[in-house]
């Protein structure tokens, strides 16, 4: 059978059909560029099903009403020996939806990897998406991974996944849309489960299945080499396309199978396959960080609920299946904890692996973070056996100086003048303030310049009581700043350039850097406002703002990113009320500030006589102004003229063609002044005597 689907991509709402039925019906995509032909559906959606009841329902109906359209799709359930119904339920959803979905009973071959695997066998699809029985879709899934598959040359797309009645999703790898990556260059590694779109010729070419004498993690075992030689992998992060349920009698096969050796029996395996496949290097590092902190946790997990004699057992297996996969270099990228855990697994310390074990769980129910030692400028987190000379464990397996948490908040940012003014606490998570060296940096973006600048540290009594229990006190971990931008650069003024802005919070000899402002009190703007100061014989444009999404301040000196003029505006010219001989031109300035007499109108005639006439603001800068042309005070002349504040110039707008000539006696005899046309739509006023002979010819004319 042949068919004819679309190459979706996303477009807007408004241009999908607005009912359901009729993509159903169809099978069009709303998200249509073109059509192609090819054999079969687009997406061969695969269910390994086994005592699913009562959510397998749920499922494939999530699947049904796809906004892909039936015709887009096939469903190949497999029924793997259900005993609760699971089997009589598909049978019943084969009538309801007869095109759709087709049925495979087998019996129990004790996992979801021959289920999976009869499914691949006779699937047609372009694309192929394992959906747990358990779990469903989001309506728009499928559509917006095809999409993105399609867009983008992918062979695998990642869609968000949403926990639900308690059970963890992933989240590492959905943080933003990534159009193309792979799996050295993201964190797309750190979920291995099947639930991806996969494009089936990629799984053919490898002559992917899952090894069916696993009962659990025979999952990475397919996903693993398929991320590895995919060209190209998607992650779809700003919709949520599948939703992960824990059952509510933990029927998930992967929480209820235990013990430490199933686990024994994957993890060689999965370690084998990075090893022949991914050479050494940082790219191996980074998928070995995966195993050497999820995998081992959740074994030891498992491992301390077991007799001892099976305890032995296993942690010198494990520790034999690692050592191929660790090395000292990989301690960079390892937390202060998994280097522990994994120092006590290499030595085979059992006794001290449970210690540190049932350690961990306390900490985990009290939520406390562990206090640390400071020595030496570097932090140790005070995990067990630190520094007991019976068991020799180095430093290392300690340091938590990288990891120490950062607390930091503004509560004054302004500049006033030339100066800018910063106020606000930062302290080190667990480190007492004390010996205090906290500075202020200033760090232009592009080419790394820094200077550094002290400040004024402040008392913070109480500070830090609502966190570990009021554990640690923070008492002088306030600072206030001032940097004037026309001394900072060793007394001479701050170059042109983005000027990120840093506090190096430091105390007891450790220091480290932080960007600030996505922090601050209530009464703190972020608002962008560009100040207009005087910096030695230059005038200069100095904006403070806070960057999105993070909203950390930045100082921008010379108008990189915002520039003076659009926040000038000069719409209206016209005689002042009250004064028919006065110009007034009405404009806005968005500026925060600007130096008295700054802003000024100059007129310029055809004889280079120039005259200067001030704005006057209505409220204060930042809004409106106007600046008042007494044109009996002119010479004779054609008159042009420029808003200018210092560098800066606004070309006048052009006088309204009927705007009446102003009129008035000037020692005795008749001056007038009116607009000039044909100046090229610029401000022309000519200012001249009445010619009375001329004048008097016109009157006695008939």
């Amino acid at each position: 059978m042949v068919s004819s689907h679309a190459i979706w991509h996303l477009s807007p709402r408004t241009n999908r059909p607005s009912a359901h039925s009729e993509r159903r019906r169809t099978g069009r995509a709303s998200f249509l560029w073109g059509s192609v032909t090819m054999a079969g559906p687009a997406v061969s959606v695969i269910i390994a099903a086994y005592n699913a009841m009562p959510y397998l329902t749920r499922c494939i109906t999530s699947v049904a009403e796809q906004s892909i359209g039936e015709n887009a799709l096939e469903v190949l359930a497999v029924d793997d020996g259900s005993t609760d119904g699971t089997g009589t339920e598909l049978d019943r959803l084969t009538e309801e939806y007869p095109t759709l979905l087709r049925v495979f009973h087998q019996t129990n071959s004790g996992g979801p990897s021959a289920p999976r695997n009869k499914g691949l066998d006779h699937a047609r699809g372009k694309y192929v998406f394992f959906l747990d029985a358990d779990d469903y879709l989001g309506p728009e899934a499928l559509e917006r991974m095809v999409a993105m598959a399609e867009t983008n040359g992918t062979d695998i797309v990642l869609g968000k996944m949403v926990g639900v009645g308690g059970r963890g999703a992933p989240t590492s790898m959905f943080r933003r849309n990534q159009p193309r990556t792979d799996v050295f260059s993201s964190r797309v590694y750190w979920t291995l489960n099947p639930m991806k779109l996969f494009r089936r010729d990629l799984l053919e070419r490898l002559e992917l299945r899952f090894p069916t004498d696993l009962k659990i993690g025979e999952d990475q075992l397919f996903v693993g080499p398929a991320y590895l030689h995919a060209n190209g992998i998607s992650v779809l992060a700003d919709h949520d396309c599948l939703f992960w349920v824990e059952r509510e009698d933990s029927g998930n096969i992967t929480l209820r199978t235990g013990g430490s050796e199933p686990r024994l029996r994957f993890l060689p395996r999965v370690i084998d396959m990075l090893l022949e496949q991914v050479p050494p290097g940082p790219g191996r590092d980074h998928l070995a960080h995966r195993h050497l902190t999820v995998e081992v946790q959740q074994l030891l997990d498992h491992l301390v609920h077991e007799p001892r004699l099976e305890q032995e057992k296993a942690l010198a297996r494990l520790a034999e299946v690692i050592a191929p996969l660790w090395h000292e270099g990989l301690n960079d990228r390892l937390s202060a904890m998994a280097r522990l855990r994994l120092h006590l697994v290499r030595h085979t310390m059992l006794n001290e692996l449970l210690e540190l074990l049932r350690f961990e769980g306390a900490l985990g129910r009290t939520g406390v973070s562990t206090p640390v030692l400071v020595d030496g400028g570097r932090a140790y987190a005070r995990y067990p056996f630190l520094r007991d000379p019976a068991r020799g464990i180095p430093d290392t397996c300690y340091d938590v100086t990288r990891q120490l948490g950062v607390r930091h908040r503004v509560t004054r940012a302004e500049l006033r003048g030339t100066a800018l003014h910063l106020a606000g606490h930062g302290y080190l998570h667990r480190i007492a303030t004390e010996d205090v060296t906290t500075e202020l940096v200033l760090r232009e973006r592009e080419c790394g310049t820094a200077h550094r600048f002290p400040v004024t540290h402040t008392a913070t009594p109480g500070l830090g009581k609502e966190e570990d229990e009021g554990r640690y006190g923070y008492e002088e971990a306030g600072f206030e700043a001032t940097v004037d931008i026309t001394t900072a650069c060793d007394g001479d003024p701050l170059p042109d350039g983005l000027w990120d802005i840093f506090l190096a919070i430091g105390a007891q000899g450790i220091s480290r850097e932080v960007r600030i402002g996505g922090k601050r009190a209530p009464g703190v703007s972020g608002a962008t406002r560009t100040h207009i100061v005087a910096s030695g014989e230059e005038i200069r444009a100095v904006t403070l703002y806070a960057t999105k999404p993070h909203g950390n301040f930045t100082l921008d000196i010379g108008e990189r990113k915002h520039e003076v003029l659009p926040q000038l505006s000069l719409p209206t010219v016209r005689w002042a009320p009250g004064s028919p001989t006065e110009l007034e031109f009405a404009g806005r300035c968005t500026l925060a500030a600007f130096p008295d007499g700054a802003l000024a109108i100059l007129l310029e005639d055809d004889r280079y006589h120039t005259a200067v006439f001030p704005a006057r603001t209505t409220s204060q800068p930042g809004g409106d102004f106007i600046v008042r042309v007494p044109v009996t005070e002119l010479p004779a002349g054609l008159w042009t003229g420029q808003l200018r504040l210092g560098p800066w110039v606004l070309e006048l707008p052009p006088l309204p063609a009927n705007l009446a000539p102003a009129k008035w006696r000037r020692r005795g005899l008749p001056w007038y002044a009116k607009p000039v046309a044909d100046q090229g739509g610029e401000f022309a006023l000519q200012v001249a005597r009445t010619d009375l002979i001329r004048a008097a010819t016109r009157r006695l004319k008939p």
